[in-house]
């Protein structure tokens, strides 16, 4: 199929292509998304010591991600965009899913009690941003995009620090910062700057994807993978609801609840962006349905996703870029793209044999990434007019988020839940820029 660059779309969002076209454009996604849609997995695995539990988690995350972006495409009783919204795990809960795991873990937890408290928390907390989708547009009066450029770079810059601590060797690794672990990170990195430059656009595209096999097949010259550990996983991954219990926490459950605010209003963005490449409109009833449709299914997804025991969804941003680059907008091939994600999470093996990539090669892709995150924050916020109240609201989110962040103990002397909710950098961040934006008064010129 080739590439499409003029304003025309090959297949509109109505056309049903033929299954070798549709298999084809639908693989194409796959790419786009895979890495992203399993790497908050592999790490919240690795840090919070998950282990055998991790290759049941990365099929639960593929099979939900796939059932979504089936949703967003059928649009069944409205839920949905009805447009190709490809769903994967997002990346913006990574640090407060870590801290609800913390705390679990802190109370003498094991892997059960862990992800129950997670599951839990991220389960309730999807009602949220179901309850606000529809009132969405009521929504971008409080959290602007100075805010939300606010919390996403703020995302950025806190995830920073776990992809730099996974390219030294990983959390506690007792080879950590062997200059072998440097340079397989370093070898990534390199090499996904390098795919980035390519003038080739599916080379720029699976930039990740590449830089990571890159680093595997060199980390396995070196002795660093075993797959002996393969043989014990079952052949298929079945869905079982709550596999792990259900637990509540309301310090572990406000974080999260602020990002599932955020999260509604990202997504807002995202799909306007589809309707733009999708050459559908982006104003008037129609706009307004499929944008309350789609954030309405980006919170029944991660609903789904808490129950079948993996983290939040969100409509990825990624995939605009293959519709604009094909020319294919068809919703069909939605339908196609969910069957792909589905059809790899029932195999476990899958997930066993992505657990075995070495943590320097996992960082040196997860530092781009996430580093990118932080990157799309700041491009908000420079989209921005900033006068001076905007810049002191930036001032003190920043420096209150990032200060808390930096500081470690300075909470220490507080309540518990206190300490659980304001140590997030994200949430205390987060909470000021809202708060500032609502009480501080918009600067008025002179005639």
């Amino acid at each position: 199929m080739s590439m499409q660059r003029s304003d025309d779309l090959i297949y509109p969002l109505d056309s049903v292509p033929g299954v070798v076209e549709s298999g084809f454009a639908a693989l194409q996604h796959v790419l786009a998304s895979f890495i992203g849609i399993i790497t908050p997995t592999l790490i919240i695995g690795g840090v919070l010591g998950l282990g055998e539990h991790v290759p049941y988690l990365i099929s639960m995350a593929l099979i939900v991600s796939g059932v979504g972006t089936i949703i967003q495409a059928k649009r069944p009783l409205g839920m949905g965009a009805g447009m190709i919204c490809v769903q994967g795990t997002s990346f913006a809960f990574l640090s407060s899913v870590l801290a609800a795991g913390f705390i679990a873990k802190g109370q003498g937890g094991g892997p059960d009690e862990i992800l129950s408290l997670i599951f839990g928390v991220c389960m309730l907390g999807a009602f949220i941003e179901i309850f606000l989708s529809q009132f969405i547009h009521k929504l971008k009066r409080v959290i602007t995009p100075l805010v939300t450029g606010i919390v996403i770079t703020i995302i950025g810059t806190s995830l920073i620090k776990i992809g730099m601590t996974d390219l030294g060797g990983g959390f506690k690794a007792e080879d950590f910062g062997d200059p072998v672990n440097l340079m397989l990170g370093s070898i990534v990195l390199v090499s996904i700057i390098a795919l980035n430059r390519s003038g080739n656009s599916w080379v720029r595209l699976s930039s990740i994807v590449i830089g990571l096999v890159i680093g595997t097949v060199i980390a396995g010259f070196m002795g660093k993978i075993s797959f002996a550990s393969l043989g014990s996983l079952p052949a298929i991954s079945i869905p079982v609801p709550f596999k792990y219990g259900f637990a509540f926490d309301w310090s572990a459950f406000l974080p999260i609840a602020l990002i599932y605010m955020i999260t509604a209003i990202e997504s807002t963005g995202d799909i306007t962006a589809n309707c733009m490449v999708s050459k559908q409109p982006i104003a008037g009833e129609e706009y307004l349905s499929r944008v309350r449709g789609g954030v309405f299914a980006d919170g029944f997804n991660s609903f789904l996703a808490a129950v079948f025991n993996t983290f939040p969804n969100t409509t990825f941003s990624q995939n605009n870029g293959v519709i604009q680059l094909t020319g294919v907008a068809s919703k069909h091939i939605g339908l196609y793209i969910g069957g792909i994600l589905i059809v790899l999470g029932l195999f476990p093996m899958i997930g066993g044999v992505l657990q075995q990539i070495p943590k320097p090669v996992l960082g040196g892709a997860t530092l781009v990434m996430f580093g990118t995150v932080a990157a799309a924050g700041i491009k908000i916020i420079a989209s921005e007019n900033l006068d001076r109240r905007k810049l002191l609201i930036m001032a003190v989110a920043f420096g209150m988020g990032l200060g808390v962040a930096m500081t470690p103990g300075l909470l220490d002397q507080l309540p518990r839940m206190v300490q659980s909710v304001f140590s997030s950098p994200i949430t205390t961040g987060g909470l000021v820029a809202i708060v500032l934006s609502l009480v501080l008064p918009e600067e008025t010129r002179d005639a």
